[in-house]
């Protein structure tokens, strides 16, 4: 990361402060530094040819949801445009159900623009890559059959309806074709089936 940042002044001082702010935490799917993520999502919004602006709140695109790191923190550290990206993709704790939580933030990275949307596709894209990771990922059923559990179910679902929504307002986005080949790759057999063919 260090080389690619190299004349990105707001890129760099984010990744000194996301590092400060998520020190101590781990990925729950490997126990990995949670940095990395964000780190991750930085990285794939440099190749696809983003911004200063947008790479540095890829850094820091957690940090409000993840941490107590506050919006007006990011204005007054990065600016309102970063402060606002961020905003833009970090959920509402105040909505308690899962399913309603994402929708209303699907519906809010629709309503923020096309930088927002390339900010969400890399970060969905970095989180379907976890999945690879995640070592519990199905289980098996009465029957025998493979099947998912119901947070991977869940996670799953989402993210079909994000790559939707990416697919209608950024259809010709290197990171909206690198997610759906993704999804693509990760579901196999019985998994992928039903769910491939209802995102075609």
């Amino acid at each position: 990361m260090p080389d690619l940042i190299h004349g990105l002044p707001k890129t760099q001082a984010a990744v000194v402060y996301a590092k400060r702010s998520h020190d101590g935490q781990w990925r729950r799917v490997d126990g990995a530094p949670f940095i990395l993520h964000p780190l991750e999502v930085a990285s794939l919004l440099y190749y696809a040819g983003a911004p200063d602006h947008v790479i540095a709140a890829g850094v820091l695109h957690d940090t409000i949801e993840k941490t107590h790191v506050l919006a007006s923190d990011l204005r007054d550290r990065f600016g309102s445009r970063v402060a606002t990206l961020v905003l833009a993709v970090s959920e509402d704790e105040l909505i308690t159900g899962y399913t309603q939580r994402k929708a209303a933030l699907r519906e809010q990275v629709a309503r923020a623009g096309e930088e927002a949307l390339m900010l969400f596709a890399a970060d969905k894209l970095s989180k379907v890559r976890e999945l690879r990771l995640d070592p519990t990922p199905a289980r098996e059923s009465l029957s025998g059959a493979a099947g998912i559990t119901r947070s991977h179910g869940r996670r799953l679902t989402h993210y079909r309806h994000c790559l939707q929504l990416l697919q209608d307002q950024l259809p010709d986005s290197p990171l909206v074709r690198q997610l759906r080949t993704e999804l693509d790759a990760h579901w196999d057999g019985t998994i992928s089936a039903p769910v491939l063919a209802s995102m075609r």
